[in-house]
């Protein structure tokens, strides 16, 4: 039997100058949350529009200044020991608590249940996507398994084979892509289980993705669906479980949306920290390597050259592009108040060991870092879909701050 790394970087550079980049990045993205207009006034090129006023508070601006001086002073106090020993043992019962596998079962049925009797309804509200009707609905109506499978039409493969299976089964799109979010929710339970080592942080993180606007606005869509984002949990699942299957999950994942190519680092970095056999981690990241590969010689030989980025940079587009969170997130009052609280905590979590607490800051960070760097370099716009990985990495990392260091795995 290999032996496997015990890997708890307490003491990495690298993972040091993750936290530090991404404290620093979410900081200034953060900036549009409370002065929403600040960073386009100084950077994004509305420097002389007199009619924009910079320091005007965004709606969010007083709950996110209130509850993070609130959490700042209680953690002083917390470290310094100075909180009522009856706070500190609630504190310490809440990190600890820990549900039977019975029980976390019926939790879990009993939360998906109920979000399906509150969102079912979307299957048949006849509502649709613009888009559906511009592109999405004729590449479903005259889809073919053969002739789809170019590689010029790779990106739009995964999703018009969704709709069309959906349609011939169901005869409704939108069911298939609802089962997907739904198997979205299950899999970030495992995975955040994976992590730490704990069922109750699984719940934890299921119940903060059902209260995102941004995930429940596409659970059902079929031009927008969450299959992508699955694909790429389960691919990070089975790096642990069964490795072998990862690349295949991440291959799908960017045939339903090439967007996930740019997930390649973070990938990597989440292979590199996770506690597998050194032989493991080398077949993965070949595997890895060779999808990226393939893929990038056949989108330069072959695939339509309009779906290429563009190669100049657009300074002005990637200063607004850090707006973009306050925006899309504008009713995601809790990741958007929360997000700094959380990376500082990931960063204690890692501090004491815990397995991934970097792995997943370096996600937040790239998912934030994404929207102006896509913006900036293609004429495409930044659309909230896109941050449906990041509300379940907030899951994920909430989790986290619930679960103990250095325990073996109870799966």
């Amino acid at each position: 039997m290999e032996k496997k790394i015990q890997n708890y970087p307490q003491k990495s550079l690298v993972s040091s100058i993750i936290f530090l980049a991404t404290i620093v990045l979410v900081s200034f993205t953060l900036i549009s949350v409370i002065f929403p207009a600040l960073i386009l006034r100084t950077f994004g090129g509305f420097e002389d529009n007199v009619g924009i006023n910079p320091f005007e508070l965004g709606v969010w601006a007083y709950p996110f200044l209130i509850t993070n001086l609130v959490i700042l002073v209680f953690g002083i106090l917390y470290f310094k020991k100075m909180l009522p020993n009856q706070i500190t043992k609630t504190i310490r019962f809440i990190c600890n608590f820990e549900v039977s596998s019975q029980i976390a079962f019926v939790i879990i049925t009993i939360l998906i249940g109920v979000y399906v009797i509150f969102s079912v309804g979307d299957l048949f509200d006849g509502f649709y996507e613009d888009d559906y009707s511009l592109r999405v609905k004729e590449r479903i109506d005259n889809f073919d398994f053969v002739d789809s499978l170019t590689i010029s039409n790779y990106n739009i493969y995964a999703d018009s084979m969704l709709g069309y299976v959906s349609l011939k089964i169901f005869d409704n799109v939108k069911v298939l892509p609802f089962i997907g979010s739904i198997s979205l929710l299950v899999v970030t339970y495992y995975l955040t289980k994976q992590i730490t080592k704990k069922r109750f942080p699984g719940i934890v993180a299921i119940c903060i993705i059902l209260q995102s606007g941004i995930f429940l606005k596409y659970d059902t869509s079929i031009t927008y669906p969450n299959i992508w984002v699955l694909s790429y949990l389960v691919s990070l699942y089975a790096v642990v479980r069964i490795s072998a299957l990862s690349p295949i999950f991440y291959l799908y994942s960017i045939l339903s949306k090439p967007l996930t190519v740019a997930f390649f680092p973070m990938s990597l970095f989440f292979v590199y920290r996770s506690n597998i056999s050194k032989r493991k981690k080398i077949t993965i990241l070949i595997s890895y390597g060779i999808i990226i590969t393939s893929l990038a010689m056949g989108l330069f030989f072959v695939a339509d050259k309009s779906i290429i980025p563009a190669s100049h940079f657009d300074e002005h587009d990637f200063w607004g592009g850090f707006t973009v969170f306050n925006s899309e997130f504008r009713y995601d009052g809790l990741i958007s108040i929360l997000l700094l609280p959380l990376v500082i905590g990931l960063f204690l979590a890692f501090r004491r060991g815990i397995e991934h607490a970097d792995s997943i800051t370096f996600m937040i960070m790239s998912m934030i870092l994404s929207a102006p760097l896509l913006v900036a370099v293609s004429n495409i716009i930044n659309m909230p879909y896109r941050f449906v990985p990041l509300v379940v990495f907030f899951a994920i990392g909430v989790g986290i701050l619930l679960s103990k260091p250095n325990q073996k795995n109870s799966l």
